[in-house]
Parts: C-alpha cells; structure tokens; sequence
C-alpha cells in the first residue's frame, strides 16, 4: 500500500516547464521528458530538422507515452530574431509561471576541434552569445546549456566562455560546469560533451544548502554511474581483428557499452522502421579495411565488442558496420545515439538529413542523466514553493 502511494505522489509530481532552444530532433528533449520534465515550447530554424523533429517525436510519444498530441516545432526562426518578450508572449500566453527551464546545445562546428575553430566569431559560434543573452532576459529559475569540450579545453574559445559566465553570475545565477562522457552514461560510443547547469542564486543556494560565491564550482550533483565510471580505460577492451573473422567476446564488460548489443544483441535492427535506411556500398574498402578500425580519418569500422567513436556524420562519412560489407543504418545510428526504436524518421527523406540530424544530436541517456540529476536536485525546494 505504501508503496502504490509513492508511485502515485511521484507520478502526481507537478512536471516543469522548459523552453528548448535549438530542438535539432529532439533528443535533449526526448531525455528530459522521460526525467519528468515538460517540453512547452521549441525552436528549430532549419526545415528540414524541424519537420524530423515534428515525425520523429509525434512517433515516440505515441507509441512510448500514448500521448497522440502532436509534436510541433514552436518557432522556426533563428533566435537572433526573436527577441525575449516574444518567446515569453508564445511560450506562456498566460503569464510565465513561478518555475521553468530553458535547455539548448547552440550548433558546436566552430568551437570543435576538428572544425574550423571561428569561434564566438564564427556564424553558428555567435549563437552562443545570443543563446546567453535571451536566458539574461528571459529570466528562467535554471538553465542548461550543451557543446562540445573544446568550447572549455581550448584556451581561445575558454576566455570567451568565461566572459558568458561572469555575465551570466552579473545577471543572478550561480554556475556549474563538467565535461560527461555518453560512454559513462551506459552509451556504446565515446563522445564527450560540456555540459554548463545555470541556476537563480537563491535557488541554487537552497538546493545545494549553502551560500554560494560568484565563480563557485562543484556544487552541482553530477550524474555516476560507478559501473561505467572511466570505462574507457577501466576495461581491457579488444583489438582489431582482420574483417570477416572471429573474435571472442570479452569478459566483465558491460554488455550495453559494445555495439554489439545494439546491432545484434536485441530486436534486429533492419525490422524496425529506419532499419534499412544505408548507404549503397560501392567502394572496394568496404570489403578489407579491420574491424575495429577507427583510428583512420575516413572509413572508420567498428568492432563488434568495442564502443563506436564520436557519430559524426556528414558527406556519407558514416561508420562501417563490423561484420557487414557497409555503413550503418539509420537505425543502427540511432541505437548507437540511445535512440529508442520507437522514435523513427519519414522513410520518404534523404538519408544525409536522417543522417545529419542522429549524429548531430545529445546521446539520449546523456540528455537523461543529467535530467534527472537536475530534477532530484530541485524537486524538493520547488515542490516545497508550490
């Protein structure tokens, strides 16, 4: 009895609202949704993103939820032309609410590493600005931003950085920073992503039961999973072995950090929808190159017992399947990503936008680990306010 009274209070629990910005297909949304959280509103300026976004997510939340409402993007236009008291006026049409979130990962290519290192300078580099700017004015009790490392580990993009975060500790809130790795996160596929969680001071300061200073790290409760914690050297992972041969599966790994799991260890994934969505194979590398080979710039193939690298994919450049004679599918991508196979794409579209969309996307058991981190550690004061 005590029980089914718990689940009932939990399931009763007031869910919060957050404004997405930069929706992409949704896949940081899809994690918070599934913590508890309420997506209320979204922005998405590219067409083609938005439209996968409106199938994917009216899909899963279908066949996941049963909830027929469908997903729609809110506002196709770039953030630059919208100002923070229209996003409020469609956002709350009747008057903003005690508590909400925003949540967003402006595009990364000009902080990345390995592209063309423009910058905040750059076209999609000054979107973070911007990103920063419309929280300032839109005022929401928390935050949480997303990109890739290279934005806090390389010096140059660093001091641009810590010139957001002094305006945004001006602008009252307290910060939090730390670079999570998906492996970590029970995800086959080892791809690092800066994670910055921003609060109201006062808000801040109540959940982690002390007064914090400006510039104050380390107050946050980070999501640690122990058994996946520094799984990247923890474990003896395998070698390359010469494609089309045999490899043993290796003891005391856990299972769902291989990609053989995900393409072949449950439901095959050529059954469900996308699954038959690849690239024609025509090149003759598709037949020699090693598994387990992924050290290369292009061609990189998996090894079935190992984690994929970063999913980064663009002009056809996705991973070569272990055993197979080419390239994932969108599905295999997708389960790669933590995708659940309920989410799908419109099989009518061109493969490099399903393509671009999966890889450009949050590995959702990410977007979830840190959800439900952030939501344990505001719930009690909020449900204590409401």
């Amino acid at each position: 009895m005590k029980k089914r009274k718990k689940r009932l209070k939990k399931k009763n629990q007031e869910r919060v609202p957050l404004l997405s910005f930069f929706t992409g297909g949704g896949f940081l949304d899809m994690g918070f949704e599934q913590a508890g959280f309420e997506i209320i509103w979204t922005n998405e300026v590219n067409p083609a993103f938005a439209g996968l976004y409106e199938y994917g997510m009216t899909e899963w939340r279908k066949k996941s939820q049963k909830n027929e409402k469908e997903a729609k993007i809110s506002a196709r236009r770039s953030i630059e032309s919208l100002p923070a008291h229209k996003i409020t006026l469609q956002a709350f049409p009747d008057g903003k609410p005690k508590f909400f979130g925003v949540i967003g990962g402006p595009p990364c290519p000009d902080f990345s590493v390995g592209g063309k290192n423009e910058g905040h300078h750059g076209i999609n580099g000054r979107l973070t600005k911007v990103y920063f700017n419309r929280i300032c004015k839109l005022k929401p009790a928390f935050f949480v931003f997303e990109n890739v490392p290279g934005l806090y580990n390389t010096s140059m993009h660093r001091e641009f950085l810590k010139k957001r975060e002094k305006k945004l500790e001006q602008a009252g809130y307290r910060l939090d920073l730390k670079v999570l790795n998906s492996l970590e996160m029970g995800v086959p596929q080892d791809r690092e992503r800066l994670i910055m969680i921003g609060m109201e001071k006062s808000l801040a300061e109540k959940c982690a039961g002390k007064e914090l200073d400006p510039g104050e790290r380390n107050w946050f409760s980070w999501p640690s999973i122990p058994e996946y914690k520094g799984a990247k050297t923890k474990y003896k992972w395998p070698g390359m072995i010469k494609f089309g041969g045999k490899s043993r599966k290796p003891y005391g790994i856990p299972k769902e950090l291989m990609v053989d799991t995900v393409l072949n260890g449950r439901s095959y994934p050529e059954r469900q929808p996308n699954g038959k969505d690849t690239f024609k194979a025509k090149s003759r590398r598709f037949s020699y190159i090693n598994e387990g080979d992924t050290k290369r710039k292009s061609f990189k193939r998996l090894h079935r017992y190992r984690f994929s690298p970063t999913a980064c994919y663009g002009h056809n450049e996705v991973h070569l399947h272990p055993w197979e004679k080419r390239r994932l599918s969108v599905r295999e991508a997708m389960r790669i990503q933590g995708i659940p196979d309920e989410y799908s794409l419109p099989e009518d579209k061109p493969l490099s936008w399903k393509f671009t969309v999966v890889s450009n996307g949050v590995p959702v058991p990410l977007a979830y680990q840190v959800a439900k981190s952030l939501n344990k550690f505001i719930h009690p004061i909020i449900s204590r306010k409401n």
